[in-house]
């Protein structure tokens, strides 16, 4: 198996300084003890601005998952709510529009600083579930799907040469009892 190649985007604003590279610095660490390399990094200002980031790591071949982390303290406003969920949902349509794991390590919102200080290990986390999410879907694909019966059987009655195919039963009835009245 050829060592995983992860995308990090790192969303740099962090009023209190510090977290963000303790994110990003846990994220690398987690990303070597699994054997895997980040190949590329993206920083980008603040948290509203990693899914564009995502989506431009996740377009390249070369990479298997995108890991994001960044930290979103509350401040005085619902601010910190609204690029929150934006980010959340932007990332979540990128793994979906590009069909590549896209892990979110972002915390917050509503956090305070000292819960942002205690969830630095949130990078480490985006890295090891990315890493989860790629060797899971390896093995999906490596493995075979079973045939269903019905495919099985169809398969029988088509290489029987008769040239029946097969039988479909409807029920005439079930529309019988249908009110078409739309007084």
């Amino acid at each position: 198996m050829t060592r995983p190649q992860l995308g990090l985007v790192v969303a740099q604003f962090d009023k209190q300084g510090g977290i963000v590279s303790e994110m990003e610095d846990s994220a690398r660490e987690a990303a070597r003890d699994r054997g895997a390399e980040i190949a590329a990094t993206l920083v980008v200002p603040g948290a509203y601005d990693t899914p564009l980031a995502a989506d431009r790591l996740a377009r390249r071949t070369s990479i298997d998952a995108v890991a994001v982390v960044g930290a979103i303290v509350t401040g005085d406003t619902d601010h910190d709510q609204v690029i929150g969920h934006a980010a959340a949902d932007g990332l979540r349509a990128v793994a979906l529009d590009r069909d590549t794991p896209v892990t979110l390590g972002i915390t917050g919102p509503g956090m305070s600083e000292d819960e942002a200080v205690a969830r630095v290990e949130y990078g480490a986390n985006a890295v090891e579930s990315a890493l989860d999410l790629v060797a899971a879907f390896d093995d999906a694909a490596s493995q075979t799907e079973p045939e269903t019966s019905a495919e099985t059987e169809t398969r029988e009655v088509a290489d029987t040469g008769t040239g029946a195919g097969t039988e479909t039963e409807t029920d005439t009835n079930a529309n019988a009892n249908t009110n078409t009245d739309h007084r």
